[in-house]
């Protein structure tokens, strides 16, 4: 996701590690993510030009990949260098990066921030981008450099964007049927309640890639307990088998009859053309759902608003992954790689991005916003009215506590409703305690 969703970002985004935390890895399976590294890396790109590198991308969905060639082919003019960009499936990105970072990487390759960069630099699998930060940080807010920086107080990434997670909804069905906003849970149950009589899915839910599901767990638990508890908990400070992780379950369980029965099979992309086509009241997700809506009319009907306030803090805290780029070890030697991440912290560079992708917030403080729809408008005040932003559940925490328990775990929630609380507790043990 992330997503994502970072990253997620995705990681969509809100993407997987299935492979990382887990000790050392074979190189076996990694397939096409090492073959696809084939351009030169040749160095002294820099401002004279006439450098190469190449691009690991996980973009694989139309209009980020077409945002991505849009900046690469704005950096190239600006530059003369040459990029040769390898895109892969999203989630098989995430799922083999460290493989792919053991393996024969790209010099540049797309990431996210927060935990899951720290990570991977912790392992000492990526490259330093310090003296880049050197030239673009005062571009960037405190914050997003914090997002950006190791364990060891270097910096391992650039942002792009970030976007906020939360109820996106066609505004003509709702004004038809005269629903408004929920601001409370309840007044989300009763909506549900009113939708489902209409024979309409009331909360759409696509669960078959796992990590959509730590959207609905990072807000309750945020909503139910507050931020900082949700935050220790990601670090493994608070208990999985306590009260309050299982209060988050009770509450989402009762959102479970209106959520979509065929959640476990579906795609994300394939619940949001529900929403699309009005056979879903409500979907939570992040803004890069709008990349569904290709058709100008539909996409103009589109409204947001943030998960409800449930038990604490209101609404004060927002899931808002950030996704960027990095360079592999062998990138870090590469000027020309450099000067492309350096192209990516400028408002020209995250402008060539979000020309063609306009779902996602620019996060340069030269970026060009007076082309923002009063939509993104809306979505970028979210973001800047938070009291607190986390990244979302497979970014913020350990990896493998994310993909090898967590995500199967809530998955056989979503299918039968219980959930082994103990049992996720005694293996978080486990896995921080190899950390």
């Amino acid at each position: 996701m992330a997503a994502m969703p970072s990253g997620r970002f995705e990681i969509d985004r809100r993407s997987l590690i299935r492979t990382a935390g887990l000790g050392a890895v074979s190189l076996a399976g990694v397939g096409v993510l090492a073959a696809c590294s084939t351009g030169g890396s040749s160095g002294g790109g820099g401002t004279s030009g006439g450098g190469s590198l190449t691009f690991g991308s996980n973009a694989s969905d139309p209009v980020p990949k077409q945002a991505y060639a849009a900046f690469v082919s704005a950096f190239e003019k600006k530059s003369k260098d040459k990029v040769t960009t390898n895109v892969s499936d999203h989630n098989s990105f995430q799922d083999k990066i460290t493989n792919y970072l053991q393996g024969s990487p790209d010099d540049a390759f797309t990431w996210f921030a927060g935990y899951r960069m720290q990570y991977i630099a912790a392992k000492g699998l990526v490259g330093d981008v310090s003296d880049v930060w050197a030239k673009i940080g005062g571009n960037y807010s405190d914050a997003l450099k914090k997002a950006s920086t190791g364990a060891d107080g270097k910096q391992y990434f650039v942002p792009n964007y970030n976007y906020p997670w939360g109820f996106f909804y066609r505004k003509s069905l709702w004004a038809a049927n005269g629903w408004t906003v929920p601001a409370t849970f309840d007044e989300l149950i009763a909506l549900a309640k009113k939708m489902k009589a209409k024979g309409i899915i009331p909360i759409e839910f696509a669960d078959k890639d796992a990590w959509p599901a730590c959207g609905t767990f990072d807000y309750l638990d945020m909503r139910i307990n507050g931020y900082q508890f949700h935050v220790d908990l990601c670090a493994h400070k608070e208990a999985w088998n306590s009260p309050q992780v299982a209060e988050v379950f009770s509450t989402w369980k009762e959102m479970l009859p209106y959520q979509d029965p065929s959640a476990a099979g579906l795609t994300w992309q394939e619940g949001a053309q529900k929403l699309g086509t009005k056979k879903a009241g409500m979907m939570l997700l992040g803004s890069f759902i709008t990349q569904q809506f290709t058709d100008a009319a539909v996409l103009a009907d589109i409204g947001f608003f943030p998960f409800p306030a449930v038990k604490v803090e209101g609404t004060d805290a927002v899931e808002a992954p950030i996704d960027g780029l990095m360079l592999s070890k062998k990138g870090a030697q590469n000027q020309a790689a450099k000067d492309m991440l350096a192209f990516m912290g400028t408002g020209a560079g995250q402008g060539a991005y979000a020309a063609v992708d306009k779902s996602n917030i620019m996060t340069a403080k030269d970026a060009d916003t007076s082309g923002y729809s009063a939509f993104t408008k809306e979505l970028s005040g979210v973001i800047a009215n938070a009291k607190s932003i986390s990244q979302f559940f497979d970014r913020d925490a350990l990896p493998a506590m994310a993909s090898n328990v967590l995500e199967p775990a809530m998955l056989n929630f979503i299918k039968s409703g219980s959930i082994n609380l103990a049992s996720i507790e005694s293996q978080a043990k486990t896995l921080y305690a190899q950390q």
